[in-house]
């Protein structure tokens, strides 16, 4: 028996409306709320939600002195077509081109890593 229920992902950020619009265009879903707390809630998955953190300072990858702390991995059906559209939404990649992998790295705009992984 669980002692508790996954409620929801919750990202800091200096800008959670910004960083919700950016997950919004790459998993679909809503953004809700405004200010300090927003929430995306996704059609049939996970919803997250994000948090304004004065002071933020993102995370590195990879570096033990600065960890990544979490990511989230996202599955896609064509790694190619999928990281050019986050790219163009102004994620930045976070390794080396390895096209040989079947996930490739990138940081969101607020510094987050995440992973687009084949199916």
């Amino acid at each position: 028996m669980a002692i508790a229920e996954l409620g929801v992902v919750v990202l800091d950020c200096p800008d959670p409306r910004a960083l919700a619009d950016f997950y919004a265009r790459v998993l679909g879903g809503s953004v809700e709320g405004e200010g300090d707390w927003v929430d995306l809630k996704v059609s049939g998955g996970q919803s997250l939600a994000f948090q304004a953190a004065p002071g933020f300072v993102p995370p590195k990858w990879p570096a033990p002195d600065r960890s990544q702390q979490f990511h989230l991995d996202l599955t896609v059906e064509d790694l190619d077509t999928a990281e050019k559209e986050v790219l163009a939404l102004g994620a930045r990649p976070l390794d080396a081109e390895d096209h040989s992998r079947s996930f490739r790295v990138y940081a969101d705009p607020a510094g987050h890593p995440f992973c687009l992984c084949a199916c």
